[in-house]
């Protein structure tokens, strides 16, 4: 029998979020119905009042009124968007989520749809993602909920699932269907649209830029900068404070209060994210690489590419170059 799956639509929804999962589960379901298999899915996009769903950029997708909540089924999708915060606020809708999640196999959240979820209180006292530029805000917001930015997906509790932003929700589907019909399966749907990967939930968000802010005294911005430019530079503690002009501890201070974070650990991102660029666009061994990017060794690399990513540059290397 097909598996019913139910994508909520609301206004100035992320398009990706929920076209993404649309195509996964309607992808498979063409590979199982040519390979003659009855149970693929069936997907539907409904909203509070059945009206078509404006996305953030306009795009207008047509829905059905939201259904009995009782109604059983497979896979309930909660996008995420721009227009999130008013959705969270509408209680009619949160109301359904709520009412309907006890009646569904699986929930899933796309990037900031976890703030729907949580909203619902089905994330209470589990792990979960979003989108990295939102996870300190649903940390602070539902203060039971375990965030962690970094993971491509999580499954967050036996019935619930929560993808980081945008792509991540083709990911996720992609999960899903693999573990209702294999990997051949999923495999088939990638590659039909044209995925050159097909992402692992434990893998970090490597979409997320390497972005800190800047700092307001111009001698502190003016080490970032310095740090920035040749990263493969020692950049001892003493070095640094001497081109601020202030003495090691008082520096230390001070960047760390300006930048959000020490020194050396802004050193070592720095380092990480030159590394990186350079495993995506030369053949250089993984040696080369290292010191060239001021590690010293490709064992000290190594060490903060599974820190900082969540994998080792060799496997890296595999995945991005």
């Amino acid at each position: 029998m097909t598996k019913p799956v139910l994508i909520v639509g609301f206004p100035g929804i992320q398009a990706l979020d929920l076209v993404g999962p649309f195509e996964v589960f309607t992808g498979a379901s063409h590979y199982l119905a040519a390979a003659g298999a009855d149970d693929g899915y069936r997907v539907t996009i409904a909203s509070v009042d059945g009206q078509p769903v404006h996305t953030g950029t306009g795009l207008a997708l047509v829905a059905e009124p939201l259904p009995d909540p009782c109604t059983p089924r497979d896979t309930l999708v909660l996008p995420g968007g721009f227009g999130t915060e008013a959705a969270v606020a509408d209680a009619e809708l949160i109301d359904w989520v709520r009412a309907a999640a006890p009646h569904t196999r699986r929930v899933v959240s796309v990037c900031t749809g976890a703030f729907l979820a949580a909203e619902a209180g089905l994330l209470d006292g589990c792990p979960a993602t979003t989108h990295w530029a939102f996870a300190d805000t649903l940390a602070k917001r539902y203060p039971a909920v375990r965030v962690d930015p970094d993971p491509i997906f999580v499954r967050s509790s036996p019935r619930v699932w929560t993808a980081a932003g945008v792509t991540a929700g083709i990911d996720l589907a992609l999960a899903l269907v693999e573990d209702d019909h294999g990997t051949e399966a999923a495999q088939t749907v990638a590659r039909w649209m044209v995925m050159y990967l097909r992402r692992p939930g434990g893998q970090t968000q490597f979409a997320a830029p390497v972005w800190m802010p800047r700092a307001r005294r111009a001698p502190i911005r003016g080490v970032q900068e310095a740090i920035e430019a040749e990263p493969g530079r020692a950049h001892r503690i003493s070095d640094l404070a001497q081109r601020a002009a202030m003495s090691p501890r008082h520096f230390t201070r001070v960047f760390t209060t300006e930048v959000g974070e020490a020194p050396g650990t802004y050193v070592e991102r720095i380092r990480t994210e030159a590394a990186r660029r350079q495993l995506e666009e030369t053949g250089d061994t993984v040696t080369v690489v290292a010191a060239r990017c001021g590690f010293g060794t490709a064992e000290t690399m190594r060490r903060s590419f599974i820190r900082r990513l969540g994998v080792s540059p060799d496997q890296y290397r595999r995945t991005f170059s």
